[in-house]
């Protein structure tokens, strides 16, 4: 019995080219990596000169005591301020006036932001009409808006809300000085709402038809659906709505100064109205330094944890898909 034997070839040596040795693919990388970065560059150096030198010039006076009326009086204060801050009972009801505005806004604008979605996904004749009439209050600007909160609705005397309420044996209420917080907060729902209706509408949009198509058939209602599929599957793009309408609402300035001015005393006030009030009317540019770094330092940590949730729940929707 015979048996032939083949032999294998050789393996290929290296060719006339040469192998780029490991410092040249270190070069190369390293220009590919500049050639990338290069376009961002001015970008970063004006959020740098715009956001983090004046951050860090803010750092410098929360510990100085100083205030403009007294010329010469600034010197080093230690953390002082920061005492300050903590033990002002003022501060305390601002804070909480701020948690109260921005937790209420959110809430109310998420719910009915939900309800006009759902209105918007169903196919009616004038839809396209409906939803530019309903995303104007958002490219309103906020001095505008307010003002219009201010005089065209909640006038005691010429307002559309009383002249809406009139029938029901309510006479001229003067809303913003009995209810200055909740008118406050009245302005800003219906600046954003629009916003949540949005990125809510976008969420039930990009939801699969077949699945609901498929609940359907197996004889589920509508309540059914929208607990078990719809609510799961707007749950992230109701969280980023939320945290991002948050972020923006802690630095709402412009509504309370036009319709309030933070009164009376300290209803309506919110951190950077009080914060203002005192750099601008009380001159005490440490404490007021130093409540601005209190107000940063406490938004970053809470929306630092919150888009970690939502970043979380994003990955862990990926990886079950």
């Amino acid at each position: 019995m015979s048996s032939t034997t083949t032999a294998e070839a050789p393996p290929a040596g290296p060719g006339p080219e040469k192998a780029i040795p490991p410092s040249g693919r270190r070069a190369v990388s390293r220009a590919e990596g500049w050639r990338r970065r290069g376009p961002l560059l001015p970008a970063l150096i004006f959020m740098i000169v715009v956001t983090q030198i004046p951050f860090l010039v803010t750092l410098y006076y929360s510990t100085q005591s100083w205030n403009l009326v007294r010329p010469g009086s600034q010197q080093f204060n230690g953390l002082n301020n920061y005492a300050d801050v903590f033990s002002d009972s003022q501060f305390r009801t601002v804070a909480l006036n701020t948690v109260l505005m921005i937790a209420g806004t959110v809430l109310i604008s998420v719910i009915l932001g939900l309800l006009l979605a759902l209105l918007l996904d169903r196919k009616f004749f004038g839809r396209g009409i409906v939803r530019t009439l309903l995303i104007t209050p958002f490219l309103v600007t906020p001095v505008a808006a307010a003002l219009i909160w201010k005089t065209t609705m909640l006038d005691p005397v010429f307002g559309l809300v009383n002249f809406a309420l009139q029938p029901f044996g309510v006479g001229e209420i003067d809303w913003i000085s009995r209810f200055p917080l909740p008118a406050v907060m009245a302005n800003l729902v219906w600046q954003w709402t629009p916003f949540m209706m949005l990125l809510i509408l976008a969420g039930l949009q990009s939801m699969p038809r077949d699945t609901v198509e498929a609940a359907r058939v197996d004889g589920a209602g509508a309540f059914a659906i929208f607990r078990e599929l719809t609510l799961p599957h707007l749950r992230r793009f109701i969280e980023l709505g939320a945290v991002l309408g948050a972020i923006y609402l802690v630095n709402t300035f412009d509504a309370v100064y036009m319709m309030t001015s933070g009164g009376p005393g300290v209803a309506s006030a919110n951190l950077p109205y009080y914060i203002y009030q005192r750099a601008f009317l009380g001159f005490d540019i440490g404490q007021a330094a130093a409540m601005g770094v209190v107000t940063v330092v406490a938004t970053i940590i809470v929306s630092t944890l919150a888009l970690r949730l939502i970043f979380k729940s994003f990955t862990g929707n990926e990886e079950a898909a």
